[in-house]
């Protein structure tokens, strides 16, 4: 394994990008005969949508409040500086997650990995939240001693009423390296012993999640950076929060991406973060995982000219009409 940021991302299979100083929606630009974005009318919710780096987020819909991918505590792995270590023990920053205010209802986990799980366990045993993922998410938090009445196994094709939100789950893909293979496969399929080692985390299959407020707009949530396109077919959200490619072995992603959710009006690239240091603004980054979010930049605006891009910053406040 090389210590370069691209090797080491290739390694991983996970995406990056880069960081603006400040976080604001800009309207793409592109040649001539690209796609329109589809507009629909909403007079929107006044649902909010944070940030919390890689593919975190907190959405606050009236007094509800729902978590994807919530990874807060951020420890060292030495993935970012060429020193991976698949043995590094598994911590909580308790504190850390303390300090973000909000009671979520429920947890959404689009995959098992670190990067993604670490937190939720304890997040769901703190709040009492219900946690939607695969099977191997649901053994691995009886593994962490989580009851079953707070966990609820989903494949895709589910759509959950909430009452003042939706939410339809979508059998996805994980992102693959440049060896067309990913760090830890594998699933859970009884409950395991509690993880202690990030390698104790299995990617455990993948999903997203589409993700619609009463009033819209609908917002789309990747985890990770491959899809299936016939799983996307009538998904079309108003919102797209797109993991950024690290890897060029998923050919054309983002026209096949972006044709296959039927050209969302506005695309939030997330996952190009270094999420093993702390959430400030504007986030940072390696030189490599930015070229890999200008590239994406690049290629919505290329194919999708009239569609919004917002680069996010943590913990900001996001709405949508």
């Amino acid at each position: 394994m090389t210590d370069s940021p691209l090797a080491r991302r290739r390694f991983l299979g996970t995406a990056a990008g880069a960081a603006l100083s400040t976080a604001v929606a800009t309207v793409a630009t592109g040649s001539a005969g690209s796609a329109t974005p589809r507009r629909r009318r909403s007079a929107g919710s006044g649902a909010s949508f944070r940030w919390l780096g890689t593919s975190g987020w907190r959405i606050d819909i009236g007094t509800t409040t729902v978590l994807v991918d919530p990874y807060l505590s951020r420890f060292h792995t030495g993935l970012f500086d060429g020193t991976f270590d698949p043995a590094t023990g598994l911590t909580v920053d308790t504190a850390r997650i303390a300090d973000i205010p909000g009671t979520p209802r429920t947890i959404l986990v689009t995959h098992t990995h670190w990067d993604h799980f670490n937190d939720v366990p304890h997040i769901a045993g703190r709040s009492g939240a219900r946690m939607f993922g695969t099977l191997t998410a649901y053994h691995l938090g009886m593994a962490y001693g989580l009851p079953t009445s707070q966990l609820s196994p989903v494949k895709g094709g589910e759509v959950l009423d909430f009452g003042d939100h939706t939410v339809e789950v979508v059998a996805s893909l994980h992102s693959r390296n440049g060896s067309y293979s990913m760090a830890f496969p594998g699933v859970r399929v009884a409950v395991p012993a509690r993880p202690e080692k990030v390698e104790d985390l299995p990617e455990g299959d993948t999903l997203s999640f589409l993700l619609t407020p009463r009033g819209g707009p609908s917002v789309f949530f990747m985890g990770a950076s491959d899809f299936v396109e016939r799983n996307l077919a009538g998904i079309a959200p108003d919102v797209a929060m797109i993991a950024v490619p690290n890897t060029d072995v998923t050919p054309a992603y983002v026209p096949r991406l972006l044709a296959a959710l039927d050209w969302p009006a506005t695309v939030v690239p997330v996952h190009w973060d270094h999420f093993e240091v702390a959430l400030r603004n504007p986030p940072t980054v390696t030189p490599g995982d930015r070229n890999r979010l200008d590239a994406f930049l690049a290629a919505v605006r290329r194919v999708a000219p009239g569609t919004r891009i917002l680069v996010p910053e943590y913990l900001t406040p996001y709405t949508f009409a």
